[in-house]
Order: C-alpha cells, then structure tokens, then sequence
C-alpha cells in the first residue's frame, strides 16, 4: 500500500492524470483497497526481482447505473523513474485479459487531452477517441479537458438486463 499510495500522490501533486488537489493518505487507500476487493475489482501489480513494485493498474466502474454494468474505467500508474520502459503496456494487457475473464464490453479511459505520451499508447493498444467534455477540471491554473478513449471487448457472448 505504500508504494501504490506514492504513485498515487505524485501523480496528484505533479500531474494532471488525476484531477486531485490533495495528496491520499494511508486510511483514504486502505479504505479505496477495501472498496476494490468488496467489488470485486483487481488491483494489479508488476514488481522487480526485488519485489518492489514498478506500477499498477486497476478498473472500477464506469457509472452506477444497472446499464453500464459491463462498462469498466481503468487506471494505469507506473512509478515516475519507470515510465517509458513498456511497463503500462504489461499492465494494461494485464486489464484487459481480466476484464476479458471478468465478462465486461468496455474499458474507458479518461485522460487529460493534453496527456499526449498516454493518448498515443491509448491508441497503440487498440483503444478509440469516444469524446471530450471540455473544461471538466481545473488545476494548476488552468481549465483542463478530459478525452475519452474505449475499447469494446468481445465479451460477454450472453449479455443480460438485470
């Protein structure tokens, strides 16, 4: 937890990946692993020979309602000296084959339009552009624009409204 906790606040503090002001703190995470684990949802992880963790990636849902239950959003955090090393590329094939396993049609990914390195790998890996809310946040000075990216899974083979 505190490795995924640290890449969860430098992401805050540095970026515009999460639409945070306030870095989390440890009772806030055990609480967001204890809501995972009560859904049902994965946390993966991908460590080194050392056992130390490199990234994670993780899904929950989309929206609440009954409709969109086969519809996931999914996040993907490597740690700020691993990036570019092809990690969120295990992690992200990682999502997906569970979500596969997990029976749901869509992933989504929300980034910030100005995210170019992620939208690039978004679309490397067969996701498409499905819209932008504009000015949906606003950080570091600025209103920030948050693109949509999906990528329609081939399950589930028998669908049900329930």
């Amino acid at each position: 937890m505190p490795e995924i906790l640290d890449m969860f606040n430098d992401a805050i503090i540095n970026t515009t990946s999460v639409y945070d002001y306030k870095p989390r703190t440890m009772e806030f995470m055990i609480e967001w692993y204890n809501q995972k684990l009560k859904a049902h949802y994965p946390i993966i992880g991908l460590f080194d020979k050392q056992n130390v963790l490199l990234g994670f990636g993780t899904y929950g849902p989309f929206r609440s309602r009954p409709a969109y239950k086969y519809s996931v959003e999914h996040s993907i955090y490597v740690r700020h000296d691993m990036r570019g090393k092809g990690y969120g590329k295990i992690l992200l094939n990682e999502i997906i084959d569970t979500a596969i396993k997990e029976d749901y049609h869509i992933l989504v990914g929300g980034i910030d339009a100005e995210n170019k390195i992620s939208i690039k790998f978004h679309e490397k890996m067969g996701f498409e552009y499905a819209g932008t809310i504009k000015q949906a946040g606003y950080k570091f000075g600025k209103w920030l624009d948050l693109s949509f990216y999906q990528l329609i899974l081939k399950t589930p083979v028998n669908p049900i409204e329930e």
